[in-house]
């Protein structure tokens, strides 16, 4: 699996205001755009183009846009914080939705929604969800993906655990990674050490139902 990541001076500025636990949702959510913009235009790096005439006041120069803007699949609850950053480094990109809720005894992904097109096939898809911890979200929203036919499959994760990241690479799915940390290990509770806790909590506040 091809991993990549993303270590450049701003990206670290905006990740460690989102660990800082003094953050806010207001501060968390402006770096959470930040640094998702970030990593999304680092995913794009080798995206297809094709090129045409642009006519500046001046003359005629060469002009670039996407072959085939990616499909943007967000992971809820924590994914959706990823939709705008994404969009506005591919404005003219698709989303699609995976809906996974995590059992709090088990740790493993309940699925409550899928909202994808039925056929994936050719397409690129960048699948995005803030935290990479055991692996089990992840891995099951890109088999979802692969079943709809998809071979050209990137995740995006701001911070993954180094356990997220061998399950995935062990999982035989065609994906690779971009992220701006590994970190080592994981708590017994299943979140990412160091980390900077529950992204979904810190965008929009603690969890009310339970599914």
């Amino acid at each position: 699996m091809d991993i990549h990541i993303v270590n450049h001076p701003l990206a670290a500025s905006r990740l460690t205001i989102m660990r800082d636990a003094r953050s806010d949702n207001a501060v968390f959510r402006a770096a959470l755009a930040d640094l998702g913009a970030m990593l999304i235009y680092e995913a794009s790096r080798d995206l297809e183009v094709e090129h045409f005439d642009c006519t500046t006041p001046v003359a005629v120069a060469q002009g670039t846009r996407l072959l085939d803007p990616p499909i943007i699949v967000p992971v809820i609850r924590a994914g959706l914080g990823m939709i705008d950053p994404a969009l506005s480094m591919i404005p003219d990109a698709q989303v699609g939705f995976i809906g996974l809720a995590r059992d709090e005894e088990t740790h493993e992904p309940v699925p409550y929604l899928e909202a994808l097109p039925e056929d994936l096939s050719g397409r690129t898809v960048f699948v995005v969800d803030p935290m990479l911890a055991t692996g089990g979200s992840l891995i099951y929203a890109i088999r979802l993906l692969a079943e709809r036919g998809a071979t050209d499959i990137t995740a995006v994760c701001m911070v993954s655990a180094q356990d997220g990241v061998d399950a995935l690479a062990n999982s035989g799915l065609p994906v690779r990674l971009v992220t701006a940390t590994i970190d080592p290990s994981l708590n017994e509770q299943a979140y990412i050490v160091p980390g900077l806790g529950d992204a979904g909590d810190r965008l929009y506040g603690p969890r009310n139902i339970h599914l």
